[in-house]
């Protein structure tokens, strides 16, 4: 009887906050895109790790804008496309920045692991941008 009461308040919250569960699915595999890579071009190829973290970071890009427009905003219009992958484009560059700032802090003052350094940063670059996506790029007119 309590089930049965609950579930519609239940399910009503959980519509709700369906966009954030997709939006830590598509950044989740973007940022696991990410590491994959950052590790690769780090550990495998030798490169410098604040070279690997651009490359990785760009790479990545891709498969999030790909993930946040059509699945987790569920824009599927393709009018606009164009625009709104310019201003993806200059919020992912802000966020390379930001990113790139804040691995070399962690990393050389906080002596930090790289991949560990990734991990808070991606964080942070997540929830800024979060609200920048919802407000501003994928809004629903």
């Amino acid at each position: 009887m309590i089930l049965e009461t609950l579930m519609p308040s239940l399910h009503a919250f959980a519509w709700k906050r369906r966009r954030v569960g997709k939006y830590l699915i598509s950044g989740g595999t973007a940022a696991a895109t990410n590491i994959l890579f950052l590790y690769y071009f780090t550990d495998v190829v030798g490169f410098w790790y604040i070279y690997s973290a651009v490359l990785s970071f760009s790479i990545a890009f891709s498969v999030s804008f790909i993930f946040q427009k059509f699945w987790t905003f569920e824009d599927g219009s393709t009018e606009n496309i164009r625009g709104q992958a310019i201003l993806y484009l200059v919020v992912a560059v802000t966020n390379l920045c930001l990113n790139t700032a804040l691995i070399y802090v962690l990393v050389e003052f906080f002596r930090t692991h790289y991949l560990i350094a990734q991990i808070i940063a991606g964080i942070i670059v997540a929830c800024e941008s979060f609200f920048v996506y919802r407000r501003f790029i994928f809004k629903r007119t």
